[in-house]
């Protein structure tokens, strides 16, 4: 009888294309909190606004190319939080392995309950909650497909995102130019009146470029997906350089043609659920402006819950595979998927979607202190991913190994970005709208980084222990 080498390895496939990893980073970064969240960011920073997103920019456009350096030279499902493990110790990679999972499994929740808030809104006599439990369970079916075919939905998933952003950006500019004639914008008005380009002062703008950073989390889906393609390297390299200009082009220059057409200080704009992109529209005169933007936003939270679905997944598979979760989460079906971790990580979304049909429970209050946890998790990923590309780039040169893809301005330009990325993280706790996610984040990865470093003793002890057995018994 012919067994199956996924069967019999428990490896994944290898059928993902550039264009699947391509949109795949695309669907975990461009989510709600792009079309949603930033009105919010835009009210109380003002036009100013654009040079925390540039900094924003700048760190994720590091990061990537440190990941990729990274990635490119050796690809792995696990990604930065292998290569912690590699460069800094077993607790790292354990205790940020755990923790971008639990950032993920969660994650899924929200964008389900936020699917089901606009689905009740379409359809009012429906609950909620019954939406949001169909959405979990039609969405996580998706990840039960052969990798190849979930690339496929992901993709037709992100694209209408970009297709939403593409032609946003060229209303944006020909209103812009005064080249749209259903509308009338001034945009020096608006980028410099009402108060100034920097009306609030500096403060505002440090506390939306933290705000901006974790908004960027997800990029990085593109290195733990790259292992599920044909040539990991070469495909790795591409993606990143891709996904890279991109994710600047949709987010920088999307915000700064909202700054320029609406002014910072429409009250619309920070009313909940309204959304830049919808007021954006609304003042170009783009006719079903809200039933527009809801779709758009239906699609991104539903593909954001898909992408991550897969990642957190993959990423338990990675845990499984170097000993830090139960080894029956490396065990994938014909198909190369990975059957059990796929299954374990819907459980939390599915649980907290049943839950909504309590209301004893207050569901949303537990979501909202669960989240809190997850609060910092971007920051400490990207604080781990640049200390290992220190450490496995003096490594590589050591030994004289070939570097694919390089970080530029070696060392220098990576110790900039740890030194920023740790004044930012200490910035946090003496800002009070974070200083519940440092405190809530902190003890989260304090518990794991714990768990992380007793299973590195005992695996330690136990490695010291087999060999005198192992002596022995030749002897």
């Amino acid at each position: 009888m012919q067994i199956n080498k996924n069967e019999s390895s428990n490896e994944l496939s290898a059928s993902l294309k550039t264009r699947h990893l391509t949109m795949m980073s695309l669907a975990g970064v461009i989510g709600a909190a792009l079309f949603v969240g930033s009105g919010s960011i835009i009210a109380a920073a003002g036009p100013a606004v654009i040079l925390a997103y540039l900094a924003g920019g700048a760190l994720v456009v590091f990061i990537m190319r440190m990941l990729g350096e990274m990635a490119a030279t050796s690809p792995d499902t696990g990604s930065f939080s292998t290569y912690a493990e590699r460069a800094i110790g077993r607790w790292a990679g354990f205790t940020i392995g755990w923790l971008y999972w639990w950032f993920w499994v969660l994650l899924m929740a929200w964008e389900a309950y936020v699917a089901g808030i606009i689905l009740h809104d379409w359809f009012p006599y429906i609950s909620v909650n019954v939406f949001t439990l169909a959405m979990t369970i039609g969405l996580i079916f998706i990840n039960f497909m052969q990798v190849s075919k979930y690339g496929e939905v992901e993709f037709w998933f992100a694209l209408i995102k970009v297709i939403a952003i593409f032609v946003f950006i060229i209303l944006g500019i020909l209103a812009v130019v005064k080249l749209l004639p259903m509308a009338e914008v001034n945009a020096i008005q608006n980028l410099t009146g009402h108060g100034g380009f920097m009306p609030n002062g500096m403060g505002p703008i440090i506390v939306a470029l933290l705000g901006v950073m974790f908004s960027f989390l997800g990029a990085e889906i593109v290195t733990i997906a790259a292992s599920e393609s044909k040539n990991p390297v070469e495909q790795t390299k591409r993606a990143i350089k891709s996904v890279v200009w991109r994710i600047c082009l949709f987010y920088i220059g999307s915000i700064f043609l909202i700054v320029c057409i609406v002014p910072w200080n429409d009250p619309l704009l920070s009313q909940t659920g309204y959304g830049a992109y919808r007021r954006t529209f609304e003042i170009l005169g783009v006719p079903g402006a809200q039933w527009v933007m809801n779709f758009v936003v239906l699609t991104s939270v539903s593909s954001c819950f898909v992408s991550g679905h897969y990642t957190a997944s993959r990423m338990l598979y990675s845990l499984s595979k170097r000993g830090d979760a139960p080894q029956i989460f490396q065990k994938t079906r014909a198909n190369g998927m990975p059957i059990f971790a796929v299954f374990a990580s819907c459980v939390m979304a599915f649980a907290i979607a049943c839950m909504n049909f309590f209301d004893a429970l207050k569901p949303r209050e537990i979501l909202d202190i669960l989240m809190n946890t997850t609060g910092m998790i971007a920051m400490l990923v990207y604080l781990v991913i640049a200390i290992s590309q220190v450490k496995l780039r003096y490594k590589m040169q050591h030994e004289g190994q070939e570097v694919k893809l390089k970080m530029w301005l070696f060392p220098w330009l990576s110790y900039v970005v740890i030194v920023f990325i740790s004044l930012s993280l200490i910035a946090m706790t003496f800002i009070e709208q974070y200083r519940i996610l440092v405190l809530s984040t902190g003890a989260a990865a304090a518990l794991v980084m714990l768990i992380g470093v007793i299973v590195q003793v005992r695996a330690a002890k136990n490695k010291h222990v087999a060999v005198p057995q192992l002596k022995r018994r030749f002897n």
